[in-house]
Formats: structure tokens, C-alpha cells, sequence
């Protein structure tokens, strides 16, 4: 069986919007959420209006450029933890090293589009990510609530910020 950028199946599906919302628990980012939903027919998470913030006028650019990087940041982790989750967790093996290489040009091409960022900040933030999240998802010790995680997304097809940190902080991952 190999991993690809599409899922191959409700139970790919589940693992990975599993592997978001871990990473959004751990970037502390569970404000950003509204809900996730499997069933979802475009983005299976939808953010809150936090995440959407654009700054006004009264807020300095340097602060709206923070909120940008800072989003910019967290899908990145949630993609990469998609990754990981379905991979590490659900299959037992390695991400390819191939999709790795297309997350890392994606990372790039919207890091300059959305932020400006130079290749060696994108880098910097790749490194940064791919450390952070396989620290979660390459620790066996966490599969059987990470599986556990996912099967709750299968059985309740959608959840609400809130219900993802209560499910979470149950099953100790936050």
C-alpha cells in the first residue's frame, strides 16, 4: 500500500483530519478551529474567524504580518501531520520521500505568495514542522490514542472545536 496526496479511503480520510487536529492541539492553536467534519466536500476543517483575522488599521503591519506567518506556520503543520498521521500511524511506514518534496515546494511557493518569506525561512519553518510533528506522530506510545482519535472522527463524522479538545485532552494528547 502506498501513501499518496489523496486519500484512499474514509479510514485514510479519518486518520489524516486526526493528524490536523492533533497539530493544531499542539501549536496551542485549537482557537483557530470551528470544526472538522469528514464529510466535508472541500476543506475538512473550517477555521474560526481568528484564523481569517486581516488587521485593521489600528493594528501595526508588523503585527498582521505576525498572524499571517503564524497561520501560515500552522496549515503547514497540519498538512505535514495529515502526512504523518496516515503514514507513521494508520500504515506503519515512512513517508515517501516524493510527497515530502511536493509539501516542501508547496510550503514554499505559498510562504513567498502569503508572506514574503525568503526559501531559507520556508527552510527553516519545513524543518521546524516535519521535527515537530514526527516527535507526535513517530511516538508509538501515542498510536493507540491517535487510532482511537480517528475512529472517533469516523463515528461522529464532525466535531466542533471544543469537542476535539474535549476528545483530545480524554484521550491525554493535550
Amino acid at each position: 500500500m502506498e501513501l499518496t496526496l489523496n486519500y484512499m479511503n474514509e479510514d485514510d480520510r479519518a486518520y489524516g483530519l486526526a493528524g490536523m487536529a492533533i497539530s493544531l492541539a499542539a501549536l496551542d492553536a485549537m482557537d483557530k478551529v470551528a470544526n472538522i467534519s469528514l464529510d466535508a466536500e472541500g476543506p475538512m476543517v473550517s477555521f474560526s474567524h481568528d484564523y481569517y483575522f486581516s488587521g485593521s488599521p489600528s493594528i501595526s503591519p508588523k503585527a498582521t504580518w505576525h498572524n499571517l506567518v503564524q497561520n501560515y506556520y500552522i496549515t503547514s503543520a497540519m498538512v505535514v501531520s495529515n502526512l504523518m498521521a496516515r503514514s507513521l500511524v494508520r500504515l506503519g511506514i515512512e513517508i515517501p520521500e516524493e510527497l515530502l518534496s511536493e509539501v516542501h515546494k508547496e510550503m514554499e511557493a505559498e510562504g513567498e505568495d502569503t508572506c514574503a518569506l525568503t526559501p531559507e525561512e520556508v527552510d527553516s519553518m519545513y524543518r521546524k514542522t516535519t521535527t515537530g510533528m514526527r516527535r507526535i506522530f513517530g511516538n508509538k506510545r501515542l498510536y493507540p490514542a491517535i487510532e482511537e482519535f480517528a475512529r472517533t472522527i469516523a463515528r461522529r463524522r464532525q466535531l466542533s472545536g471544543w469537542e476535539i479538545y474535549d476528545e483530545l485532552r480524554a484521550l491525554r494528547l493535550i
